[in-house]
């Protein structure tokens, strides 16, 4: 079957169609039927389902680790300076590990501010700035969110046959999570800094 072309002045060839409409060409939560992956749509669903609750739940986790970034203070601010902006880049990658994931099983990433805010489990923080302490446990209890997730993806995934979200919900979200969290928990415990007891 032949397909029409448009014919194209010559000068339109520059000009930029930015005003472009069209329907979705797949909708949020299903997933391409047939893939060459050897895993059935019905796993391949149920897994997108999961690892786009992981998804929006690390996007907040990365946004509030720079949020943090910006708004420490206090006489910890370069060390934690530093380390809230080490630990959002680490957790771009994450994200963009897990939206990977997403499309290479045939589905939809959650993506946009609004949708991860309406999605994520995590705890929304306020717009101003607080103390240091409230800072570092509210991503810990991000942090916590995230690694129950991992483990019940990975539990999940290792029941239906799908090895590749198995390894990626322990070794690229999970481990990761935890060696973040431990760095942060540090920070909480009462130590003195200019006298031994």
């Amino acid at each position: 079957m032949a397909v029409a072309m448009k014919k194209v002045e010559s000068k339109d060839l520059i000009t930029p169609h930015w005003h472009e409409k069209a329907k979705e060409i797949q909708k949020y939560g299903s997933v391409v039927k047939d893939l060459p992956n050897a895993l059935e749509s019905d796993v391949r669903e149920a897994m997108c389902a999961k690892l786009n609750q992981l998804l929006a739940d690390s996007i907040t986790l990365r946004d509030m680790y720079k949020k943090h970034h910006w708004q420490v203070a206090g006489p910890t601010f370069y060390q934690l300076h530093l380390l809230f902006d080490k630990h959002f880049e680490e957790q771009v990658e994450i994200v963009d590990v897990i939206a990977e994931r997403i499309q290479l099983l045939g589905g939809v990433t959650i993506a946009m501010g609004a949708d991860v805010a309406e999605v994520s489990q995590i705890q929304r923080p306020p717009r101003g700035r607080e103390e240091v302490p409230v800072q570092i446990s509210r991503l810990l209890d991000a942090h916590r969110v995230i690694i129950e997730e991992c483990r019940k993806l990975a539990e999940a995934a290792d029941k239906a046959g799908d090895d590749g979200t198995n390894d990626l919900a322990v070794s690229d979200v999970l481990r990761p999570n935890e060696l973040q969290s431990w760095f942060l928990s540090q920070h909480l415990v009462e130590m003195p800094l200019t006298f031994a007891e």
